[in-house]
This record gives structure tokens, C-alpha cells and sequence, in this order.
């Protein structure tokens, strides 16, 4: 592997005031694929590209990526969780939507190495982190509407604090009833970049309604809930833990997992199941629904205070966080970052 440090050092943000994303560590990976094989991975220092106008990642969408994170605790131990699993889930999408899939290992040991080396960029406040985007796009200069020959895989790192920061409570999402994210038979279980573009008219609209983000429906029925824009969701009715069931539309998310293994090991009732809107309304309307959380890797565990539908809109829980969503987010948080023993082998330290 191939390293290039960078000759002038960034000034680090404050750690304090992190706005999410904006802000990109010192150095990179980068790593090619042409003539049928990947080239070695290759540490620089961070960049810009140049972009060909005829490159097909951009007439065609061929574009993939993931988000995962490293911590550092108190102590200064430095942790990744899940990280291997975001790389197996990028070449699921790899897969879907043709594209080359790589050596997990060989870009697993690479991803470690650019961590090392940019270590001082990992803060270590509460809540916050360093999120990894490890990104893959076609990058042969052809228009045709084909397969790309060549692609261009490469992870980005910056220092985030919380995803969501809404004013005056908790997260609100609305039910969005006409417009649809995914299709059973689409593209919703990978994380394209299509499915996140498609989905930009939806959340201005709810934005535009006092909401943070859209709850999706399903495509045919417009009827059973999916996800949120930005995360899996998951409901507490009569104290039991219920959220989508995988359906080959919604995000297979690996907080969303880490999330249910957790619950199920503490003695926590959960359901993997079809929901419906109409269903959450009623149990939110009778004081069923208890709490609502959302779950995914930006947004780690967003408790939600206030869901809309139509023309109703239903406050949960006093916009107060519950007490099974203060649980979950102590752990998984408590486990990422080595507070909690890892009983589940998720952690790679270093």
C-alpha cells in the first residue's frame, strides 16, 4: 500500500461546535479498478479529483457509499464498529447495481492504516465521532448507456457531532402518503445514491410542514411505513419493540441490527413485522405507542417526539426521551466507544 503524507497539516476544528460533514481530515484513500482488477490501495493527501464531464457515474448513477465511524474515548482508545459489515453491505450494492466488488480484508486493513494516520482528527466528546464515507463511482469517460469498465473507490473522514439537532424538542417525521423512496424489486436495499437524490422533493416538502424528516410508506399500498430518510425507525407499543421487517425496499441497516440483538440480549420484547400508519396513529392516539426512535449510523439513536400523518400530528411521550431509548442508546454508544464489554464481537480496536 502506498502512502503519501500531506506536506501542510489542516487546522483541526473545534471539537466543540462539529457541523456535520463539513469538515475533511488531512489525508484519504483511493484505490482503482481497470482492466478487469483493483489496484493497490493508496493513502494521499486529501484532494480534489478531476472529473472527465462524459464520466458515467454522472449520466448513469452508477454510485454507491457507506457511512460507518471510529471513536475515541477518555482514555484515547481508538475503536471501529461494525466497519467490516458496512464493507461486506457496500459490495452487496456493489453487486446490485454492477459494479466491481472489492477484498474486504484489503480495504478493511487499508481503512485502519488512514484512521492511524489521521488519529488526531477522531474527537472525543460525548456524541461525538469520526464518520468514514467510503464511496465507490463508475469513472469511465463514455456516454453509453452500459456497464462502466473502471471505477473509483474511495473513503473521506471528518469529525461530526450529532446528526440531528432539531429546535425546540424532538425529532418530528411525517408520514409522506403520495411520493415513494423505493420499490420492492428497486434499489432500496442498497445504498445508492439515486435513492437518496430521489428523496430530496419529499423532505423539503415535509420540512416545509414544520417536520425534520420523511417517514416512507411502501410503494404499492402506500400504506405500510419503511424507513426515514436518514434512518431506519423502530416503535414501543404496549412495551414491545416493533419495526419494519426486511422486505428487500428498506435499508439493511446495521445499527437497526446491532439495535434488535441488543434489546433481545437485555430482556427487551422486539417485532420484526408489517406495520402500518394507520396502526402507529391509533396506538399514538390511545397511548399505546410510548416512544419512537429512529436508528442508523449518522444518526446513531434519534428519539422522536412528534409524528404527522395527513392532517394530524401526535406528540409521543411528552417530547420527553424514553426509557427504552435511553437504554439502547447507552449501549450501543457505551459499546462503540469500550465503555460496555463487546459480547458481540463488533469492535476492532487499535
Amino acid at each position: 500500500m502506498k502512502i503519501v503524507k500531506a506536506k501542510e497539516l489542516k487546522k483541526k476544528p473545534d471539537f466543540n461546535n462539529l457541523v456535520f460533514g463539513h469538515t475533511f481530515t488531512d489525508h484519504m484513500l483511493i484505490m482503482d479498478f481497470e482492466n478487469g482488477a483493483w489496484g493497490e490501495p493508496q493513502i494521499v493527501p486529501y484532494q480534489d479529483f478531476v472529473c472527465p464531464p462524459a464520466m458515467l457515474c454522472l449520466h448513469y448513477g452508477q454510485a454507491i457509499f457507506e457511512g460507518c465511524k471510529a471513536y475515541r474515548n477518555a482514555k484515547g482508545e481508538v475503536s471501529l464498529f461494525r466497519t467490516r459489515d458496512n464493507l461486506v453491505r457496500m459490495n452487496k450494492s456493489a453487486e446490485r447495481m454492477c459494479m466491481a466488488q472489492f477484498d474486504v480484508d484489503v480495504v478493511f486493513d487499508a481503512l485502519k492504516a488512514l484512521i492511524d494516520l489521521d488519529r488526531e482528527w477522531i474527537p472525543n466528546l460525548p456524541g461525538t465521532s469520526l464518520y468514514l464515507r467510503p464511496t465507490m463511482i463508475a469513472s469511465e469517460s463514455v456516454v453509453g448507456l452500459r456497464v462502466s469498465s473502471k471505477y473509483r473507490f474511495f473513503v473521506i473522514m471528518s469529525p461530526v457531532g450529532l446528526y440531528h439537532k432539531p429546535v425546540g424538542g424532538l425529532v418530528k417525521i411525517y408520514a409522506e402518503e403520495g411520493l415513494v423512496r423505493a420499490a420492492i424489486g428497486g434499489t432500496g436495499e442498497a445504498k445508492c445514491a439515486g435513492n437518496y437524490g430521489g428523496a430530496f422533493y419529499a423532505n423539503a416538502k415535509v420540512k416545509g410542514l414544520g417536520f425534520d424528516d420523511v417517514l416512507w410508506l411502501d410503494a404499492k399500498e402506500h400504506k405500510y411505513i419503511e424507513e426515514v430518510g436518514s434512518m431506519n425507525i423502530m416503535f414501543v407499543i404496549d412495551g414491545t419493540v416493533v419495526t419494519p421487517k426486511l422486505n428487500g425496499s428498506i435499508l439493511r441497516g446495521i445499527t437497526r441490527d446491532s439495535v434488535l440483538k441488543v434489546l433481545a440480549k437485555h430482556g427487551y420484547q422486539t417485532e420484526e413485522r408489517q406495520i402500518s400508519i394507520d396502526e402507529v396513529m391509533e396506538a399514538a392516539r390511545s397511548g399505546r405507542l410510548t416512544e419512537i426512535f429512529g436508528c442508523g449510523t449518522a444518526a446513531v439513536i434519534s428519539p422522536v417526539g412528534t409524528i404527522g400523518y395527513k392532517n394530524e400530528k401526535i406528540v409521543v411521550n411528552n417530547d420527553k426521551v424514553g426509557q427504552i431509548s435511553q437504554f439502547i442508546l447507552d449501549r450501543v454508544t457505551g459499546i462503540q466507544t469500550l465503555k460496555y464489554a463487546d459480547e458481540f464481537n463488533w469492535v476492532t480496536k487499535f
